[in-house]
C-alpha cells in the first residue's frame, strides 16, 4: 500500500528516509549484531547514539553550554509538574494559558505552590495571543510560563512575552526545530518529540545550569529530580533509548536540509499555500486571528458540522488522514510539520478545491 498524506497532529509524519535507514538497520546496528531496541544503554554503541544526538542537537539550536540538555520520558505532560517541584523556590509562578495545554499545566502547578493565570485567551476560544508586552508579572514569580504554539487552536506566540526579567519557561512541543530559536531567551525550553523530532515517550528538556535546584523538597520523586538527570546525562534509569536513536536521525536529516533556517522557509511556503486557498475560499475558513496563525497546525471549518464530517471521510478515502479537529473543538486541523512534504499540501488543497466546488 502506499503511504498516505499524513495530516495528524501527533504521533506525526516523519522524514520517509529516516525511517528507511532505521528499517535497513533494524535488525543489525552498524555491525554490532543486533537492533537499537536490543541493546543496553550502557553499551558503547549506545553511548555514541545519545551522545551524538545531544551534539546534532546542541548544533542545530545553537544551544550555550550553561545549558543541560535532557532526554526524559513522561511527554511533556509530566513537564507540568516537574517545573513547579523544581523552580518554584518561591512558590510562585506566573502563567499565559493560551490552549489545553497551557491550562493543564497551569492546574498542575496550582498543586505546587501559588500559580497565577496573568493573561488568557479563553474568552475567544483560544483563538488568539493576548498582548503580552506589559503584564501584570509577580515580583517573587520564580519564573514565566507559556505553551508556545498551541497544537489545538492553531496559534503561535510569534513575540515573546515580556517577563521583565523573570525566567521563562516554554513549552515547544509542537514548533520544536520548526524555526531558528535563540535558547537564551528562554530559561527552560522544553517539548515532546512526537511532532517534529521522533516517536512518542520522548521528552526534551533544555534548561539553564543556574535553574537546576541542588535540593528540592523531600517530597519530590527522585526521578523527577532535573539535577539527577542533568548529573547522569539523561541516563540515570533506562531511557526511551529507541525513541532517542530516532530524533538523533531527525536532527541529521535537519541539518542535511541545511537547518533550522531552512525548515522556516519550508514550513513557511507550505503554510502559505494553505492559509491562501482558506482565505479565498467561499466554503473553508480559518479559526485563527491572522497574525497569530502557526505554521505548524492549521484548523479550518466550513461551517456546517455534518459538512466537516464528510469531507474528513472523503479526505480519508483519498489519503488524507488525520484532518478531524481535536475532539474538544471540531471541524478540521492539518498539521504540517517539518517532514510533511509541500506536495502533500498541494494535493490538500487541490482536494479542498474539488470539495467546495461539489458542495458548494
Amino acid at each position: 500500500m502506499a503511504r498516505v498524506y499524513n495530516f495528524s497532529a501527533g504521533p506525526a509524519v516523519l522524514p520517509e528516509e529516516v525511517l528507511k535507514e532505521a528499517a535497513e538497520e533494524m535488525l543489525d546496528y552498524r555491525g554490532t549484531g543486533m537492533s537499537v531496541m536490543e541493546m543496553s544503554h550502557r553499551s558503547k554503541a549506545y553511548d555514541e547514539i545519545i551522545k551524538t544526538a545531544e551534539a546534532d542537537l546542541r548544533e542545530l539550536m545553537n544551544i550555550p553550554d550553561n545549558y543541560k540538555v535532557l532526554f526524559l520520558q513522561g511527554g511533556a505532560s509530566q513537564q507540568f509538574a516537574m517545573i513547579p517541584m523544581n523552580l518554584m523556590k518561591n512558590g510562585v509562578a506566573d502563567y499565559i494559558v493560551t490552549g489545553q495545554w497551557a491550562k493543564k499545566a497551569y492546574a498542575e502547578a496550582c498543586k505546587y505552590g501559588k500559580a497565577n493565570k496573568i493573561a488568557s485567551s479563553e474568552d475567544q476560544t483560544f483563538s488568539y495571543i493576548p498582548d503580552c508586552q506589559d503584564l501584570p508579572i509577580s515580583e517573587d514569580a520564580d519564573y514565566v510560563y507559556i505553551c508556545e504554539n498551541n497544537t489545538i487552536y492553531g496559534t503561535k506566540f510569534k513575540t515573546l512575552p515580556n517577563t521583565k526579567g523573570k525566567t521563562l519557561v516554554a513549552d515547544v512541543s509542537s514548533c520544536f526545530l520548526s524555526e531558528p530559536v535563540d535558547v537564551e531567551k528562554y530559561g527552560v525550553i522544553y517539548g515532546g518529540v512526537q511532532k517534529n523530532i521522533g516517536p512518542a515517550g520522548v521528552v526534551i528538556v533544555i534548561i539553564r545550569e543556574d535553574l537546576i535546584p541542588d535540593e528540592v523538597d523531600e517530597n519530590v520523586p527522585t526521578m523527577l529530580q532535573y539535577k539527577i538527570h542533568a548529573d547522569a546525562q539523561s541516563l540515570y534509569n533506562t531511557p526511551p533509548a529507541y525513541g532517542i536513536y530516532i530524533c538523533g536521525k531527525v536532527f541529521q536529516w535537519i541539518k542535511k536540509m541545511g537547518g533550522l533556517a531552512e525548515m522556516k522557509k519550508r514550513n513557511e511556503e507550505k503554510a502559505k499555500i494553505l492559509y491562501g486557498f482558506l482565505d479565498s475560499s467561499k466554503l473553508f475558513r480559518g479559526t485563527v486571528r491572522n497574525e497569530d496563525r502557526s505554521l505548524m497546525n492549521v484548523p479550518f471549518v466550513t461551517g456546517n458540522e455534518e459538512l466537516d464530517a464528510k469531507f474528513v471521510k472523503e479526505a480519508k478515502e483519498a489519503g488524507f488522514e488525520n484532518l478531524k479537529g481535536h475532539r474538544s473543538v471540531g471541524g478540521m486541523r492539518a498539521s504540517i510539520y517539518n517532514a510533511m512534504p509541500k506536495e502533500g499540501v498541494e494535493k490538500l488543497v487541490a482536494f479542498m478545491k474539488e470539495f467546495e466546488a461539489n458542495n458548494a
